[in-house]
């Protein structure tokens, strides 16, 4: 038996398949390569399993140079870049489509007017491997900090029986089944596109977290001449994949806001046992390394996950107390000068960023300057605009298709200092113009990162940059 194939790799550790597949001489298509690190993944799995792959990507080749410098040694692999062509959407056995996609695109369409299956990579994993215990993690907000800390607890009792896959930065969730086992656990942090995945092939993960929906992807979702109610809809109806095909015996993981949003918009019928979260007071004399109001939340989710699997309090309080938190959210970097400067790259909606101004405000005095600003999502921002005044001494814009929207629409902060900025480094020296000693300098964008970078992960990394350059 070929070692590189799949099927080798199931019977070599013991895993049940539901989809009876090998990858070897199996054409491939994949929709979208990216510079996240998991397509690039996904493409060397692939690869190395024989796949007859085609990548096809809008990105140029100059643009894809270091994703498609990692892959030249591979021979079983044809580009499309610049431009996609339906050619490649026939007589194909697979497409792999990536998160960003719409599933209304028109080669989706060609694939499914083919009959060819369409795949993501977080679900076809779960589909592969029936065996495996998948804890999956949803929600407007919240859910990096959960997913990081129910893996961060049970790794710290399972040891390598744990993997984190699904919305991780440049991480593939496919390339897992070359080393899991039966029995082996897989959190996924899984955002709405990647629940489509799940929807299409019909599956849910087996424990459920479902945080919070407020709006959000709205410039994804108002595609095709949706209403703004159309839209913020199927977003919740992607979301609702996650416990959408539950079983009995499945678990589904909710606070009373969150259930009573289900009620009101979900019609279909629920399988899994539902769980509330409550019982803060059961932990607020544990010693919490992450702060704030809504982190209690994060945990109790954690806890009741954990008491599903049977991990003893003892354990799951050494878990919980023992985690720092998540690299870009309300992350301290360094103390400058006496001011303390924190990374909240992933706040990409007026809502996260509300919430890092109120877990960082200090109660007494008005010291903060905040950074925010980026790439328009169609998102109400009159909230955060209200919010500022009340924990802010001065803003600092940084540009963006989102930036110039909010102020060509008067949406200005008023009583406060404000300078705008045409690039991170102007941003950064601008706010701490404004600071003094005891001050906090936060960076919490509000907006997509798109345009003046790559990702927002790529844009917690500049500033992370900047700030440890600082002399």
């Amino acid at each position: 038996m070929n070692k590189n194939s799949i099927d080798y790799v199931f019977k070599k550790h013991n895993i049940m398949k539901n989809y009876q597949v090998n990858f070897k001489g199996k054409k491939v298509t994949m929709l979208g390569l990216g510079l996240l690190g998991r397509g690039l993944n996904d493409a060397k799995f692939l690869a190395e399993c024989g796949a007859d792959l085609i990548v096809t990507d809008l990105k140029t080749e100059e643009q894809l140079k270091t994703s498609l410098e990692k892959l030249s040694k591979f021979k079983n692999i044809r580009y499309v870049l610049g431009e996609h062509r339906l050619e490649d959407f026939k007589d194909r056995d697979f497409i792999l489509k990536a998160a960003g996609v719409p599933l209304d695109s028109l080669y989706i369409a060609e694939a499914r007017k083919n009959n060819i299956p369409i795949k993501m990579d977080a679900s076809w994993f779960a589909e592969l491997s029936p065996e495996t215990k998948v804890i999956g993690i949803t929600g407007t907000r919240g859910k990096s900090t959960t997913t990081h800390l129910i893996y961060h607890i049970l790794k710290t009792v399972f040891g390598k029986k744990v993997y984190l896959g699904g919305n991780i930065k440049g991480v593939a969730t496919l390339p897992f089944l070359k080393k899991i086992k039966k029995g082996d656990i897989v959190v996924m942090e899984l955002d709405s596109w990647q629940l489509q995945g799940f929807g299409e092939s019909g599956i849910s993960s087996n424990i459920s977290v479902f945080t919070n929906l407020l709006s959000d992807h709205l410039n994804y979702y108002l595609k095709g001449g949706k209403t703004e109610a159309e839209a913020e809809q199927q977003y919740f109806m992607d979301k609702a994949q996650i416990f959408a095909n539950q079983k009995e015996g499945d678990y589904l993981i909710l606070d009373k806001d969150i259930k009573k949003i289900i009620e009101e918009r979900y019609s279909g019928s629920i399988k899994s046992k539902i769980i509330l979260i409550n019982g803060i007071s059961e932990i607020k004399d544990w010693k919490l390394k992450i702060k704030g109001e809504h982190n209690l939340k994060h945990i109790l989710r954690a806890i009741e996950t954990m008491k599903i699997l049977g991990i003893s309090e003892k354990k799951i309080k050494k878990g919980v107390e023992s985690f720092g938190g998540v690299d870009g959210r309300q992350q301290l970097i360094r103390e400058y000068k006496g001011i303390k400067i924190y990374n909240d790259t992933t706040a990409t909606t007026p809502d996260a960023t509300m919430v890092a101004l109120k877990s960082l405000d200090d109660k007494k005095n008005r010291n903060l300057v905040l950074i925010i600003g980026g790439s328009d999502k169609n998102l109400n921002m009159s909230g955060l605009i209200k919010e500022i005044p009340k924990y802010c001494k001065a803003v600092v814009f940084l540009d963006g298709t989102g930036t110039t929207k909010l102020l060509a629409n008067s949406l200005k902060i008023k009583v406060l200092k404000s300078a705008n900025a045409n690039d991170l480094k102007e941003a950064v020296k601008l706010a701490l113009s404004f600071c003094k000693k005891g001050d906090t300098l936060l960076f919490s964008p509000a907006y997509a990162s798109f345009g003046m970078f790559k990702n927002e992960f790529d844009r917690g990394d500049k500033f992370n940059k900047i700030i440890k350059n600082l002399k």
